[in-house]
This record gives structure tokens, sequence and C-alpha cells, in this order.
């Protein structure tokens, strides 16, 4: 029996799922706002300070977290890695439909 390269291609992305273990749910946000001290640089509206937020859709509600700036890199990879982790999710889906109805057919045949 020859091997189906779609099984390698499959075990691949498995392998690679590994790698994500720590993604993130939501969204990552980036926006520039005023602190409101009236004395402030941002006052002016020009240079406004960065701002970092995490929302993440939960029990059926949005819930924003903020983020530090000291953090703000790491979880934008994080919520990435998720996003990524959705599309070997479905790729690894396609491949075993695929799989699936190959061998439906092949049993139908015999």
């Amino acid at each position: 029996m020859s091997h189906d390269p779609e099984l390698g291609l499959r075990g691949k992305l498995v392998r690679s799922l590994g790698a994500l273990r720590e993604m993130l749910p939501g969204s990552f946000i980036e926006r520039e706002r005023k602190c409101g001290k009236p004395t402030c640089r941002c006052a002016d509206n020009k240079s406004l300070h960065a701002q970092f937020q995490l929302s993440v859709f939960s029990e059926g509600k949005v819930k924003t977290y903020n983020v530090p700036a000291e953090m703000a890199e790491e979880v934008r990879q994080k919520v990435q890695a998720r996003k990524r982790f959705e599309e070997l999710s479905e790729a690894i889906c396609q491949i075993n439909l695929r799989l699936f109805l190959r061998r439906k057919q092949a049993e139908r045949a015999r």
C-alpha cells in the first residue's frame, strides 16, 4: 500500500500544534488615548499615549483586559498563535474529510 501524501501533511500539521501551546483567545487592540491630566503632553490631542488591550468573548459577553506596554508584543504574538491554531485546525479537518470521503468511496467500490 502506498503512503498517502495527505497523511504525511496531516502529521506535520498536528506536530506543529505543539508550538502554539501559549496561545491566547481574543483580539489584541492597540489604540491611542488621552490620560486626562490637563498638563500632560497628551492634552493637545497630538502626543497621545499608547494603550494595549486584550478583548475576549467569554461567558456571553466581551471582556477587555488592559495589557502593560512591556507585555504588549508577547500578548500580540500569543493572539496570533491562536489564529494560526485555527488555520491549522481547519486544514487538518479538511484533510480528514478528504481521507474519509476517499475511504468511503473505496468501501463502496468493493
